[in-house]
């Protein structure tokens, strides 16, 4: 029996990491739920087996019943019935199969009928999911809004609405309108308090909203009256059950067809005020998104590891000139490239989720006792490490997912433009990555601040700072100069960029920057694997060398790049 889990070491790796201690001890608190509950694990090896067959489960629940149903539902699709989404059958089936096994809410506290994992198993069952369909994936990375509600709501409403998760309620971010789209700012959809009924009411139009119809829904909207930005902005949950939401259609997609994407009318539609009034945008939501954009990396991983296993496949049974395709150089590297593309990629999305993982746990930690004043710093350090890394992800991964479906296609030759092969779903599924939960230009503007601050160059200090084997410190070494060459960069560009008005030359340049870094870090994160596993030795060898080149690409445009030039790009 296919198990999506079992059969990819590189998971296994990235779940054993040294970091998995401390972010174990940190998310279980010391231990303290194994008197309450039965499954709750005793100690570290204790909840790494449960991560471990948790995992295993997913895995195959994704590789037997969520990959077999991909091509129907992409056919199928959901459709509207009397103003209510009504699933694909394989959708249904796959988000049953997830409820029935327990894993909806597997990141949420013990008393609210979650597991209480840590996001690193949590965003791994992400990336099987999308792996086995990229549609799919985000109904399950939804569950990222019960995160919010037990983040940020009063006991009351995490009370009524985080235990229904495991049991298997949907969810859905009612963020976007149609003249509010990357601008959230502009978000003009009423919520209005009912002084007599004690209840807020929510009027107006959100539209391209992922999974719609849910169960459980937040919603941003404008609470305060005369405003017109973010600061009049609050956010808030609905109840499905209330029945004052009508969904007015579903958008016909490119890709992940099976995920409903919604214009819906609210009509006097009762919701509850998550935290305070006029910080749903500019702490809240920034913050869901922030978890959006991981699920995003997870996704974007996943889409390129089928894509990825797509072309393997076909290229080793594919016979042209008498032996199989693989065997040609031009197959072999781009299938070699995409390989190392996804590790590399992978290597990026859980460091960011440890760094993420640390910083949450500091934080509802908090919420019991004091913390002391080194934990206070660590939770500051990895919290900054997270804000920077988690814009470089969404715009790396996303940009790799796409990257190599393109390969895996061109691998495929005509054939894979087919509606017969899973590589033309793949492809299309692969194209939004780019684009929602912030385009890949907003993850520049995000970025480029890790440049700006220094964020990235002091972590790649702290990489180049490691013991190599003897036999790989000339990759180390190739890497310091690197890093050197992107800092001058970086100090050629802020320094034309403080002598003009405004930041447009910095704005021009910021991808390239931020490229390069994502380049160097990516890299070092290879030749990190190497500590633990020899067998990281050639992707690191192979990534060093792309990223020498395509940052000697980048380096050579930005120096020999004058402030006039930018009018040729403005006419």
């Amino acid at each position: 029996m296919d198990n999506f889990f079992n059969d990819n070491s590189d998971l296994k790796f990235h779940l054993k990491h040294p970091l998995m201690k401390k972010i174990v001890a940190l998310k279980e608190k010391d231990f303290e739920d194994k008197g309450k509950y039965d499954y709750a694990p005793v100690d570290f090896e204790d909840a790494m087996d449960s991560y471990d067959k948790v995992l295993e489960i997913v895995g195959d629940i994704c590789a037997n019943t969520i990959a077999p149903n991909a091509e129907g539902v992409d056919q199928v699709g959901p459709k509207v019935e009397n103003g209510r989404v009504i699933y694909a059958p394989g959708t249904q089936e796959n988000h049953d199969a997830l409820t029935q096994a327990g894993v909806v809410g597997m990141s949420l506290p013990r008393k609210y009928g979650g597991l209480n994992f840590s996001m690193v198993p949590y965003v791994m069952a992400a990336e099987l999911v999308s792996r086995a369909d990229g549609g799919f994936a985000n109904i399950w990375g939804l569950q990222d809004c019960a995160e919010t509600i037990h983040e940020f709501a009063s006991e009351e409403i995490k009370d009524e609405f985080l235990p229904r998760f495991n049991k298997g309620a949907t969810a859905a971010m009612d963020l976007t309108e149609p003249d509010a789209g990357s601008d959230l700012q502009a978000v003009q959809l009423r919520a209005d308090y009912d002084k007599e009924k004690g209840v807020w009411l929510l009027n107006g139009v959100k539209r391209f909203i992922t999974n719609g119809d849910a169960e459980v829904s937040l919603v941003l909207a404008r609470s305060e009256e005369g405003t017109a930005d973010g600061r009049g902005l609050s956010l808030f949950v609905y109840d499905k059950a209330d029945d004052a939401v009508v969904v007015r259609r579903i958008e016909n997609k490119l890709g992940i067809k099976g995920s409903p994407t919604c214009e819906l009318v609210f009509t006097d539609a009762p919701a509850k005020l998550v935290g305070d009034r006029k910080l749903g945008l500019i702490k809240y939501v920034m913050s869901l998104m922030n978890g959006a954009r991981l699920g995003v990396g997870a996704q974007s991983v996943g889409i390129a590891e089928a894509a990825y296993r797509e072309a393997l496949k076909y290229a080793k049974e594919r016979i042209q000139f008498g032996k199989p395709i693989i065997e040609f150089p031009a197959v072999y590297e781009l299938l070699t490239n995409m390989k190392v593309s996804v590790e590399a990629n992978r290597a990026l999305l859980y460091e960011t989720t440890r760094f993420v993982d640390i910083y949450k746990s500091y934080g509802f930690i908090a919420e019991d006792r004091t913390l002391t004043k080194e934990e206070r710093q660590e939770a500051k350090k990895y919290n900054r490490l997270a804000d920077s890394f988690t814009p470089l992800l969404k715009l790396i991964s996303s940009e790799y997912s796409n990257s190599v479906a393109y390969d895996s296609l061109q691998v495929h030759g005509g054939t894979g433009y087919m509606k017969d092969f899973a590589i033309e779903r793949i492809y299309r599924d692969a194209r939004i990555t780019t684009i929602y939960e912030g385009t890949s230009q907003l993850q520049v503007v995000a970025a480029v601040r890790g440049v700006t601050t220094g964020a990235f160059a002091n972590q790649m200090k702290e990489y180049a700072a490691q013991q190599f084997a003897p036999e790989l410190d000339y990759l180390n070494q190739d890497l310091i100069k690197l890093a050197e060459e992107y800092q001058k960069a970086v100090d050629h560009v802020t320094a034309i960029n403080a002598e003009q008005e405004g930041n447009d030359y910095l704005d021009f340049h910021a991808r390239r920057l931020v490229e390069m870094a994502g380049n160097i870090i990516m890299s070092y994160l290879l030749l990190t694997n190497t500590l633990i596993d020899e067998d990281y030795r050639v992707s690191a060898q192979i990534f060093v060398k792309r990223a020498k080149a395509q940052n000697a690409e980048r380096f050579n445009y930005v120096m020999d790049f004058e402030m006039k030039d930018l009018g040729v790009f403005k006419a």
